[in-house]
C-alpha cells in the first residue's frame, strides 16, 4: 500500500465528500497497514438503527465491538440478522489463515469475514480505526465503502514490559495490552524478576514476598554517572496471584497470550536475598539498588532446582501460555568456578566447563517445562555451552544468534538492541528524558527487516515473529513507560504484521500524525518527534535538512539565532565552509511545529579529508560511516549510537586520514565514549604516525571526563598523511558488566588543527 495510493484514496473521498456534502469521510488510516486495502465509491452509515450480527464462534469479537459501541453511543445494541443496516460478523472457512480475515462494506452492511474469533478481532480493531477518534454525542458514523483483505506476516507479534526495575498497577497493565491489542499484537512478554525485584506472588515462598519484592534504595541518576547515589527510599511490591489472574482473563479476551519470564540462573539475586542458600555463597544479600549484572546467581544445587520447580509449578497454574520464557542472560560464572556444588555437578555429568554446566542448568528446567506440556524460551546466550533441545531463542545481542539458532532448526523471535529496545534514546535532542543510552529512532524501528540475510528460505520459516523491548532502569512511571514505547510500538507492529511490499516510512508518517488523535483520546503519553528536523553532510559539504511530514516548511539561520516566521525558508543545502551554528525549525505556516534544531559545526583542516577504517563500523552502530569522523560535526555529548558516534565490536582499528596536500598540522583531538555499564570501553593508549615508514607515537588520554576519554597530540609537522592505531580495549573482565565479552569501541570527530 504506497504512499501513493493512499493519497489517491484521500482525493476520492474528497470527491465523494463533494458529491454528498453532509457526509464526511475518512481517508482509511490503518496501523498496521492491511495486505490489500481498495477504496469503492459510497459509504455505510451506522445510526441508532444499526444491528449486530454475530457467528456464536466469534465471542470476544462481538464483545469488543458491542463493548465499543455502547461506550460511544450510550446506547444498547441490538442483536439480530440483517440485510440491510447491520454489521455482520460471519464465519468463512475459505480464509486460511487463522488470523486472517476481510471487510467489505458498502451502503447496506459492513461484513467481517474470518475463519477464527482471532481474525475476526483483527477485522474488529481495523473497522474502529476507520471511524472517527472523537464519537462523543455522535448520531451516525460515516464509514467509507472499502475491501480488506488482511492477515500478519509474522504469527508471534510482541510487547515485553519489564516490571522488575519499576511496578506499574494492574491498571496499567491492562491498558498497556489493550494498546497492544489496537495494533494486533498477540504476545505480552511480563518479565517478573531480576536482581533489583521479585513481582509476583509464589506462595509456597513467601519470603519472596516479603523480602525479594523490595529494595531498600534506588540508584538516582544514570548507573554511568559516578560515585553513584540512592534516594534512600524502599520501594517494591508484587502482583498477587488473583490480579494475575485478572491480567491473564483481560489479555485473553483481546487474543493476547501472556508469556511470564522468571529468570535463570543469573539476574537472581533478589531470590538469593529472600532465601540465601540458593546461592553459591551461602551468604546474605541485599535486593540490588543499581541496575546491571550481578554476581550472585543461583548454585545448581538440588536445593536451587527444587525451588525453581516448585516456582515454576505456582506459575504454569496461573499460565495458561504454551511458552515460559527462563531468562538464561548475564549469567557471570565467577562464583560458580570457586564452588565446590558447581564444580561436583560439572565432574558428575562430564560437563567441560561453566559455559556447558549453564546449559545443563537451562536443560535441566526445560526438561522439566516439557513433562509438564510447556515449552521454554530463552535469550541467546542460552545457545552458549549447547541449545536445550526444543528452546526458542529470543536473539537480543544482535541477530548472531537467530542465525545461529534457525540452522539448528530451532525457532526464533527477533529482537535486537538495535531495533527493538525501545528503552534507548528515540531523539538526540539534549532534553530528552534519561534513559539505559543508545539511539532508536521511529524510522529504524520501522525500516527492520526481521529475517537475517544469511538465511535461506528454509531456514527463515524458524523465525516466528519479532518483539519490541521496554527494560524500564530508567522509567518511574506508567507516563514514562508510553513516552519510551510510543510511538515506536506502531512501527514494530507494523514490522510484524504487514508484508514488505505494503510498507512506505512516508505513508507511515502520515498515519502516524492523525494516529496521534486516537492515542490522546486512549491517553497515552507518546513522544511526538514528527516534527523534527534531520540533518545530513552530503559528499559536496553541503548540509541537508529534512522532515518527515508533508506540508510543512522549514526556516533556518546560521548565525545562533532562533528562526521565526521571517526566517529563511530551507531550499537547498547549506553550504559548510566555515564554523557555524545552525538553528532549524518546522512551520505550519507562521506557527512553528516540534523542537527546535540545532547543529555545531567545527570547520577544522580534516574536514573533506579521505579516510579509511580497517573494519566496518557494527551494523547496529554505523553512525556516518569512516566519513564521520572528518565531517566536522561532533557526535551526542550524553549518549553514544547517534548519527556521528562510530561503534565497533571487540575490533582493533587502523584508521587513515590522507589530504590532498602536504600542510603543517599543529594538533590532533579525538574521544572515546566510556561506560563499562554498557561493555563500552576506551582504549588504554593509542598509536599514532605521520609516515607510514616511521615508528609509531604512544599516546595515553589526557583527561576523562563523564562518559569520554580525551585524547589530544601536540604537533608540528607538516604532513599529508596520518595513521591511527586504535587497540581494542578486549575482554570485559570479572566482576564488571558483561564479564567474558569483548568490548565495545566508540569513537566520533577526529579534529586536525
Amino acid at each position: 500500500m504506497s504512499a501513493r495510493f493512499l493519497i489517491l484514496c484521500s482525493l476520492i473521498l474528497t470527491l465523494f465528500s463533494c458529491a454528498e456534502p453532509q457526509v464526511k469521510l475518512l481517508s482509511p488510516s490503518i496501523i498496521p497497514a492491511p495486505q490489500s486495502l481498495q477504496v469503492n465509491a459510497g459509504h455505510f452509515t451506522i445510526n441508532e438503527e444499526t444491528t449486530l450480527s454475530n457467528n456464536d464462534d466469534f465471542t470476544a469479537s462481538y464483545n469488543f465491538l458491542n463493548n465499543f459501541l455502547e461506550h460511544a453511543s450510550g446506547r444498547t445494541w441490538k442483536t439480530k440478522y440483517s440485510e440491510t443496516n447491520s454489521i455482520i460478523l460471519e464465519y468463512d472457512d475459505s480464509i486460511s489463515s487463522k488470523e486472517g480475515y476481510s471487510i467489505e462494506s458498502n451502503e447496506h452492511n459492513i461484513t467481517i469475514k474470518a475463519s477464527t474469533d482471532a481474525g475476526a478481532f483483527y477485522a474488529v480493531q481495523s473497522l474502529l480505526q476507520l471511524m472517527p477518534v472523537d464519537l462523543n454525542n455522535t448520531t451516525e458514523i460515516h464509514i467509507p465503502a472499502i475491501t480488506i483483505k488482511d492477515e500478519p506476516r509474522f504469527k508471534y507479534r510482541g510487547m515485553h514490559l519489564d516490571v522488575s526495575r519499576h511496578m506499574y498497577d494492574v491498571e496499567f497493565i491492562k491498558k498497556y495490552i489493550n494498546a497492544m491489542a489496537m495494533l494486533k499484537m498477540n504476545n505480552f512478554h511480563w518479565h517478573f524478576t531480576d536482581d533489583q525485584g521479585w513481582r509476583i506472588e509464589i506462595k509456597k515462598y513467601p519470603r519472596l514476598q516479603e523480602v525479594a519484592a523490595y529494595r531498600d534504595s534506588t540508584l538516582l541518576g544514570h548507573y554511568n554517572d559516578t560515585p553513584h547515589q540512592y534516594d534512600g527510599k524502599k520501594y517494591g511490591g508484587f502482583y498477587t496471584q488473583e490480579e494475575v489472574h485478572e491480567v491473564i482473563a483481560f489479555a485473553k479476551a483481546r487474543h493476547i497470550n501472556v508469556i511470564p519470564e522468571i529468570e535463570m540462573p543469573g539476574h537472581a539475586q533478589a531470590a538469593i536475598a529472600a532465601y540465601p542458600e540458593l546461592g553459591c555463597t551461602g551468604e546474605n544479600v541485599q535486593v540490588a539498588m543499581k541496575w546491571g549484572v550481578f554476581e550472585d546467581i543461583y548454585c545448581p544445587s538440588e536445593e536451587t532446582f527444587t525451588f525453581l520447580e516448585n516456582v515454576l509449578d505456582e506459575v504454569m497454574e496461573l499460565f495458561p501460555s504454551k511458552y515460559i520464557h527462563i531468562g538464561g542472560d548475564e549469567a557471570p560464572k565467577t562464583q560458580w568456578k570457586t564452588s565446590d556444588v558447581a564444580q561436583q555437578v560439572i565432574k558428575e555429568n562430564g560437563l567441560k566447563d561453566e559455559h556447558e554446566l549453564q546449559s545443563y542448568f537451562i536443560q535441566r528446567m526445560e526438561k522439566y517445562l516439557n513433562s509438564k506440556g510447556r515449552q521454554i524460551i530463552g535469550w541467546d546466550e542460552i545457545l552458549e555451552g549447547g541449545l536445550a533441545p526444543n528452546a526458542t531463542v529470543m536473539s537480543w545481542r544482535g541477530t548472531n544468534g537467530a542465525v545461529e539458532a534457525a540452522k539448528a532448526r530451532h525457532d526464533v523471535i527477533m529482537t535486537p538492541t538495535s531495533h527493538a529496545y525501545f528503552d534507548y534514546y528515540q531523539s538526540e535532542n539534549d532534553d530528552e528524558p534519561l534513559a539505559i543510552g543508545g539511539f532508536l529512532p521511529l524510522e529504524k524501528v520501522y525500516n527492520f527487516n526481521p529475517i537475517p540475510q544469511e538465511l535461506n528460505d528454509e531456514e527463515a520459516i524458524r523465525v516466528l515473529g519479532v518483539q519490541g523491548n521496554v527494560w524500564t532502569e530508567y522509567m518511574t512511571t506508567s507516563e514514562q513507560v508510553e513516552y519510551m514505547a510510543f510511538p515506536r510500538m506502531l512501527a514494530m507492529s507494523e514490522v510484524a504484521w504487514s508484508a514488505d511490499e505494503n510498507k512506505n516510512y512516508d505513508s507511515f508518517i502520515n498515519r502516524v500524525e492523525y494516529f496521534h488523535k486516537r492515542l490522546d483520546e486512549m491517553d497515552i503519553n507518546y513522544a511526538n518527534h514528527l516534527y523534527e528536523i534531520e540533518g545530513t553532510l552530503n559528499e559536496n559539504q553541503a548540509y541537508e535538512l529534512s522532515t518527515k511530514t508533508i506540508g510543512k516548511e522549514i526556516r533556518f539561520t546560521t548565525d545562533g539565532s532562533e528562526p521565526d516566521s521571517s526566517s529563511t525558508v530551507y531550499e537547498a543545502p547549506i553550504p559548510f565552509t566555515a564554523d557555524m551554528t545552525l538553528k532549524a525549525q518546522v512551520f505550519d505556516d507562521d506557527e512553528p511545529l516540534g523542537r527546535l534544531f540545532t547543529q555545531e559545526f567545527l570547520y577544522h583542516k580534516g574536514v573533506g579529508a579521505t579516510i579509511s577504517i580497517n573494519k566496518e563500523p557494527h551494523k547496529s552502530y554505523p553512525g556516518s560511516g569512516a566519513n564521520g569522523l572528518v565531517n566536522g560535526i561532533k557526535g551526542s555529548d550524553s549518549r553514544y549510537g547517534d548519527s556521528e558516534w562510530l561503534g565497533f565490536w571487540g575490533e582493533d582499528l587502523k584508521i587513515r586520514v590522507d589530504f590532498e596536500q602536504e600542510f603543517g598540522v599543529n594538533e590532533i583531538e579525538l574521544r572515546f565514549y566510556h561506560a563499562p555499564g554498557q561493555w563500552i570501553y576506551a582504549p588504554n593508549d593509542l598509536k599514532i604516525s605521520s609516515d607510514p615508514h616511521a615508528p609509531f607515537s604512544k599516546i595515553k588520554p589526557v583527561s576523562k571526563s563523564g562518559n569520554f576519554y580525551n585524547y589530544k597530540i601536540d604537533l608540528k609537522v607538516a604532513s599529508s598523511a596520518f595513521i591511527l592505531l586504535v587497540p581494542n580495549y578486549g575482554t570485559i573482565p570479572d566482576g564488571h558488566q558483561g564479564a567474558g565479552n569483548k568490548a565495545w569501541t566508540f569513537i566520533d570527530e577526529i579534529i586536525i588543527k
